[in-house]
């Protein structure tokens, strides 16, 4: 029986990763519906703030819900942004504001101290009261200045491990996908589904 899953992210980036990394599977992915409102993310870690998310978008809707919550955590700053990346430059703050002020943060920072990861915390809340969580890093450095015009968020000041020195928005879309911390909680996600869906 085709499994419904309600995603929590507006963000048509992510819902695009998502619905990428989930083809084959027998699940159908709807869209968060519009009188569902967005759930402040209180938490003090990422899964927390998955959590949150999926549990208030389940307990609306009575489907199976799925969210999730990223953060960079860059060495030289102590692990900032981590929780509030989406938020670094305030509130209301788009990509751009971000990823200047993270610039203007690293400037004082030594070539050898610009080591970073991006992590994401995916939740999956049933509407049968169970919880599935997974998550995925991706190792990498924030470069100087920003590079790439494909991607979102951090994307242009973050090289990946194994990309060659090029940033996640030097990338193509599958690339990315490859290497990156959602690309690899999306596969975690997909395997646990296929294994549910193989036990009797």
């Amino acid at each position: 029986m085709t499994r419904r899953i309600v995603l929590a992210t507006a963000n048509p980036d992510k819902a695009r990763e998502i619905v990428a990394a989930l083809v084959g599977l027998d699940v159908e992915l709807l869209d968060r519906p519009a009188s569902v409102p967005e759930v402040s993310e209180t938490g003090a870690t990422l899964l927390a703030n998955a959590r949150l998310k999926a549990q208030a978008l389940r307990d609306a809707t009575g489907e199976d819900a799925l969210a999730d919550d990223t953060g960079l955590e860059v060495d030289a700053l102590g692990g900032a942004p981590g929780v509030f990346s989406a938020r670094y430059a305030g509130e209301d703050a788009t990509y751009a504001d971000n990823v200047e002020k993270l610039v203007t943060e690293m400037e004082a920072a030594r070539r050898n101290a610009r080591t970073a990861r991006f992590r994401t915390v995916i939740v999956l809340a049933g509407a049968d009261g169970s919880e599935l969580a997974v998550d995925g890093v991706a190792e990498g450095v924030i470069v100087e200045a920003p590079r790439g015009t494909e991607g979102f968020g951090y994307d242009p000041v973050f090289a990946p491990a194994g990309g060659r020195g090029r940033t996640f928005a030097e990338m193509s879309r599958g690339e990315k996908q490859a290497l990156s911390h959602r690309g690899r909680a999306l596969r975690a996600l997909a395997a646990r589904l296929r294994e549910a869906d193989a036990s009797p």
